[in-house]
């Protein structure tokens, strides 16, 4: 981290300062600033971000030209395992010996919560781009933790609101059992209750679970005319390819996931995923700005970005360019900066950071092509419609957030 002012310099030329400029005024003395970037490199979600977000990350910092003041910048990187205790054993490490300036990715919501919780304490910024809980911004909000990509109150919105409307009605949810499925099934329930439908039952299952079978099968025999996958990554994928199996599409269900990326649509194919409706934050062939980048990133990756792999590029981007305008990475000061500036890059056009920690940004509900409307390899998405961040974030007004109400 930059060393901060001692206390009697600042005296001496707080007169002085006044008169320039904010980035004249700090002298910037430490070697470099330092990002972490602290995700699921080998389990479950690894494809979803990864060890691509350290390539996201990395290719921010050399757009922004590698350096901030004059100040080299460095990225680090570590596996979490989706182990909460691991992820705050790391950041506590990176903060208190390896001088970390800021933390992303954090794909996990138990992982996510325990890290912004530290964080908060040690007053480093988190800017959360994998992890899908709202308690992160809501009864766990806090001053230096930014939601940055989606969250579990967004995805429903699109999703649940869409097959509702079209007739279904009763819904049976596979859960996956911690933070993030049990907000994601909340949440969704939530929206389709208000809408008239009805949550007719619910099972847990593991995270990194291999055999669907009996949890399809309980759905399947539930009278559900919708079966919410609240789930993500790998599970997903398990859980639709065995409903495939299963034919339960054929014999009339439908099946909802809840949060599908695009290399889950990858990874099953157009024949089993064709139809598919989700929500998401990002589609790489959206126009001529999201092709450019998404095509660099694929060239270096091996395979084109998820939605939070290309957040993680725009959290890095307007971090650093929070540090440029302020002159330095006082955690404070870059966080008020923030929460000033209107982001618009290849990601985010217009958004805003809310006082509760949540980047107000629109969502796209979208549907996975025929395998004859695609054009290549991944070119797998229609864009149905736009959900106005309005629309798909808690108002201010609703939120459980302490630093708010």
């Amino acid at each position: 981290m930059f060393k901060h002012w001692k206390q009697g310099l600042v005296v001496a030329v707080a007169a002085a300062s006044l008169a320039l400029p904010l980035t004249a005024a700090a002298d910037l003395s430490d070697d470099k600033v330092k990002i972490g970037v602290l995700s699921d490199m080998s389990g479950v979600y690894k494809s979803l971000e990864g060890p691509g977000a350290v390539i996201a990350a990395k290719m921010a910092i050399e757009d922004f030209g590698g350096s901030v003041m004059g100040k080299p910048i460095e990225v680090i990187s570590a596996d979490h395992q989706n182990k909460p205790d691991i992820g705050a054993s790391t950041a506590r490490e990176w903060i208190d010996a390896k001088e970390v300036d800021m933390i992303t990715a954090l794909d996990n919501s138990s992982v996510a919560l325990s890290v912004q919780g530290l964080a908060k304490d040690k007053k480093i910024i988190t800017m959360n781009t994998g992890a899908g809980s709202t308690a992160l911004t809501e009864e766990q909000c806090s001053p230096y933790g930014i939601h940055y990509v989606y969250d579990t109150h967004a995805l429903p919105v699109g999703t649940a609101t869409a097959m509702v409307k079209n007739g279904g009605k009763k819904w049976f949810f596979i859960t996956a059992d911690y933070a993030f499925g049990h907000s994601l099934r909340d949440n969704t329930g939530a929206v389709v209750e208000s809408m008239g439908g009805e949550v007719v039952g619910n099972v847990n299952a593991p995270l990194s679970t291999n055999d669907f079978s009996s949890y399809l099968l309980q759905a399947q025999s539930s009278g559900a005319d919708v079966i919410g996958l609240a789930n993500a990554g790998q599970d997903t994928v398990n859980a639709i390819k065995q409903a495939n199996q299963f034919r339960i599409v054929q014999s009339g269900q439908k099946l909802a996931g809840m949060l599908v990326f695009l290399t889950d649509v990858h990874s099953m194919g157009l024949d089993i995923a064709q139809g598919l409706q989700f929500t998401t934050a990002f589609v790489w062939n959206q126009n001529d700005e999201t092709k450019a980048w998404s095509n660099r990133f694929n060239e270096r990756h091996g395979a084109m970005p998820t939605m939070v792999q290309a957040g993680v590029y725009s959290a890095v981007t307007n971090y650093l360019n929070a540090v440029k305008e302020t002159g330095t990475d006082d955690t404070d000061t870059v966080r008020a900066k923030l929460g000033e500036m209107t982001l618009n890059d290849m990601f985010v056009k217009g958004g805003k950071i809310a006082p509760n920690g949540s980047m107000l940004h629109d969502m796209y509900l979208v549907e996975v092509k025929k395998p004859s409307e695609s054009k290549g390899e991944w070119d797998l998405l229609n864009v149905i419609s736009k959900i106005p961040a309005d629309q798909a974030y808690i108002s201010m007004a609703d939120t459980k957030c302490s630093l708010v109400n």
